[in-house]
This record gives C-alpha cells, sequence and structure tokens, in this order.
C-alpha cells in the first residue's frame, strides 16, 4: 500500500532546489514554542524534533483555514516525502518563528517548503519541504483537494 501513495506526486519528483533562507519568501508565519522534551543530550533541541515543527506549522494551518478534519474528514493528509537541512540550533526555553509557502500543487498532493529561525536570535535553523498526499481516510486512496483547501494552498503559492 505505501508504494500506491507515491504514485500521484512522482510527477512533480525532480531534483529540488532547497527552499531559501529568507522571511520575504515565504506567504504564513507562525511562532512555535520549544519544549523541554525536545532538547536532546548536547542541550540543543534534537534534529528530529526539526520535522515535528514543520509538520505542526502545515497542519495547523490547514485545520484553522483549509477545512482539514483530523478526526471526522474524508479526506486526509499523509506524509509522501520531507527533507531538511539543519543550518543552526534552536533551544529550550525558546521559540521558533516557521514560514511556509506551497512550492508545487497537484490534484492531490501539495509540496511545502518552509524555513525556520531562531525565535531570539533571528538566525536561520532549517530549510526543506514536506509532500502531502490527500487520500481517502478509509481506503488510502489518493483524493482530490477540497475546493477550500485548495483556494487556501493556492494563496500560498509565491507569484
Amino acid at each position: 500500500m505505501a508504494g500506491s501513495l507515491l504514485i500521484p506526486w512522482l510527477a512533480m519528483a525532480q531534483a529540488f532546489e532547497t527552499p531559501p533562507a529568507d522571511r520575504s519568501a515565504y506567504l504564513h508565519h507562525a511562532t512555535l514554542q520549544t519544549r523541554w522534551n525536545d532538547t536532546d543530550a548536547y542541550r540543543h533541541v534534537n534534529n528530529a524534533d526539526y520535522y515535528g515543527y514543520f509538520d505542526t506549522v502545515i497542519n495547523a494551518l490547514l485545520i484553522a483555514e483549509g477545512g482539514l478534519d483530523i478526526h471526522g474528514g474524508e479526506t486526509i493528509g499523509l506524509c509522501a516525502e520531507s527533507h531538511c537541512k539543519f543550518l543552526g540550533p534552536l533551544w529550550f526555553p525558546g521559540s521558533v518563528e516557521a514560514y511556509l509557502r506551497v512550492g508545487h500543487l497537484g490534484n492531490s498532493s501539495v509540496r511545502y517548503e518552509l524555513a525556520l529561525f531562531d525565535g531570539e536570535s533571528g538566525e536561520p535553523a532549517a530549510v526543506g519541504w514536506f509532500v502531502h498526499v490527500f487520500v481517502d481516510a478509509k481506503t488510502r486512496r489518493p483524493a482530490d483537494i477540497s475546493e477550500q483547501m485548495r483556494t487556501l494552498l493556492q494563496r500560498l503559492q509565491p507569484s
């Protein structure tokens, strides 16, 4: 079944350029808080948690403005691919300035491009991308992106 999720976005699978570490390149911004349990033995936020920040900023927006119902909706978004280029550390306590835009929008898939900055120093912490494939919640087969969701995602595409 996992292989069947790959088919909708294969057309956009290419050698992606790394998204820029420039706030002005993004169309959505959110502030997230680091958590005590994000910290690893080296006393900085663990690299795996950067992916959690990507996931949080994306899904919070999709739920708030895109009509995504993660518990009872007919369509859900599943991660098909993610990538993160680490540029600098994040710390607890602290905040993360997360920036988001849409790099590619298909019929049932979307590629988000993200940048994270340390909320206190303003230094870039990471850039990356995250691909969602929208699927029927029961069958897990690709499903068209809803009109409400598509309107939101189109708004996040750079001109």
